[in-house]
């Protein structure tokens, strides 16, 4: 008998030992955890998905993943935070994404993604490359989703239904006015219009050459030879007073400054947002799909392929990661395999969808997407339901082939001789985008002090440093 337990034992510890070093491509055998920010809410289904991809990724290239949910109130201060106190972590959805990957924050990809994801970069624009890359080296990750973007302004169809409200004649900010009085009155428990903590006024056509984050942009409109400050620009000013002026009349709610809430897409806490729409959206699908309900769009921009678009949905490696690779490798396996992607984005198989080989369609159990494909993965790989028409697809087709190519795609500006006037300005932004940009406080006096503001930190230094470059590269 002791023998017998003897035996036992010795198979129990062998077991044991297998059971942890049979993952493939860990390295020395151990499956790696890699920890992952992304920005928004934890969704619905989450921890049942994330179980499932785990299972994959560890299967497939010996991968864990602790993927951590910021809000999008709090993201661009606490990724900030993270990145300037040089904090540990793997990957993440990025944030400030030229100024970061240019100061040293974020992994040079080049050679890792030559070895272990090229396959998926041949396969998506050129734009997506020739957006990210700085001194010839690779930063960000993107993934393939609109190519070409615009800014909607977007309604409760539900609330338009229930008041008799119509979309004629709305093309712009200026013509939603009696709309949003209309709700004040008669839904007293809705935002008319739902603002909040990092929203940014859609002040023109304009293409920004690091982010929207920075003043910084050629005007698509105007003279696309020239560098501009957007809030110098007679369109930002007429915008930012109309908000203002919605401000003032209680349409925006009284916090939006530092207000953190989210108001989600299927309540009626809200009347109207601001959202970005390309054409993986099929139009207010994709929108209303997250919503659980309809939601109706108009435009405020056109539709424009640009660098802010090549970046608009990046990931990034830390530098300071100790797992590159890997990270690489689990990026690349959500951009590069159909269950793992359509997992994150449908759910499960047969719980949450279903596939029909006939018609090349899902059928959705849930009434949503659990997460949203324009900052997940490879939207080519996305099973679309059957509500997808082939009108729908056709349509895609001929908004990508009709948008606008922006001046800039391509010209990447070398943040190195300004990077100081740069962090400067960038201090100053965090201090005035939001009361600016929520209306808070009027234009005609915060924007003068904001100005004055940015040109005593170096605001004119990076124009003239951003115009001479951007003058050679036309060249």
């Amino acid at each position: 008998m002791k023998n017998l337990k003897k035996i036992l034992a010795v198979l129990l510890v062998l077991l044991v030992i297998t059971g942890c070093t049979s993952k493939k491509e860990g390295g020395d055998g151990e499956v790696v955890e890699l920890l992952m920010y992304q920005v928004g809410d934890e969704p619905e289904y989450f921890k049942e998905v994330m179980e499932k991809v785990n299972a994959i990724s560890e299967e497939e290239i010996g991968v864990r993943v602790n993927l951590q949910y910021i809000g999008w109130g709090e993201w661009g201060e606490k990724m900030n935070m993270i990145v300037s106190s040089g904090e540990a972590y793997d990957l993440s959805f990025s944030e400030n994404f030229a100024v970061n990957a240019q100061k040293g924050a974020y992994a040079d990809l080049t050679d890792l993604i030559e070895e272990h994801a090229s396959e998926y970069f041949d396969s998506i624009d050129d734009i997506y490359k020739d957006g990210n890359i700085f001194d010839d080296k690779l930063y960000g990750f993107p993934v393939n989703a609109n190519v070409y973007a615009q800014q909607m302004l977007t309604f409760n169809k539900e609330l338009l239904d229930k008041h008799n409200l119509s979309l004629d004649g709305i093309n712009g900010y200026a013509d939603i006015e009696t709309l949003l009085s209309v709700i004040k009155e008669k839904e007293p428990q809705t935002v008319p219009y739902a603002v909040g903590r990092g929203y940014k006024v859609a002040l023109g056509n304009f293409d920004y050459l690091l982010s929207d984050s920075l003043p910084y942009a050629v005007d698509v409109d105007g003279d696309q030879t020239k560098i501009v400050n957007v809030f110098e620009t007679p369109q930002a000013t007429k915008n930012l007073e109309i908000i203002h002026g919605y401000y003032n009349k209680g349409y925006i709610p009284v916090d939006a400054a530092t207000s953190d809430t989210s108001y989600g897409h299927g309540e009626n806490t809200w009347f109207v947002r601001q959202e970005t729409q390309g054409p993986m959206d099929y139009g207010d699908y994709m929108l209303s799909t997250v919503a659980g309900k309809e939601l109706v769009s108009v435009p405020v921009t056109d539709m424009l392929k640009s660098t802010a678009q090549a970046r608009m949905a990046n990931f990034v490696v830390s530098n300071n990661s100790k797992h590159k690779v890997e990270a690489v490798k689990f990026l690349n396996l959500i951009n590069t395999n159909e269950e793992v992607l359509n997992t994150l984005i449908h759910g499960i198989e047969g719980e949450h969808w279903t596939y029909d080989d006939a018609t090349n369609r899902i059928t959705k159990k849930i009434d949503k997407n659990v997460m949203s494909p324009w900052n997940t993965g490879n939207n080519k790989l996305i099973y679309v339901t059957d509500v997808v028409t082939d009108e729908m697809i056709k349509e895609r087709d001929v908004n990508i082939e009709a948008a606008v190519s922006s001046p800039i795609v391509g010209f990447n500006f070398d943040t190195n001789p300004v990077k100081n006037e740069l962090s400067a300005v960038q201090t100053v932004m965090e201090r005035f985008s939001d009361t600016i940009n929520t209306g808070t406080k009027d234009p005609k006096v915060a924007v003068p002090e904001f100005l004055k503001e940015l040109e005593a930190n170096g605001s004119n230094k990076i124009i003239e440093e951003m115009q001479k470059q951007y003058d050679a590269w036309r060249k």
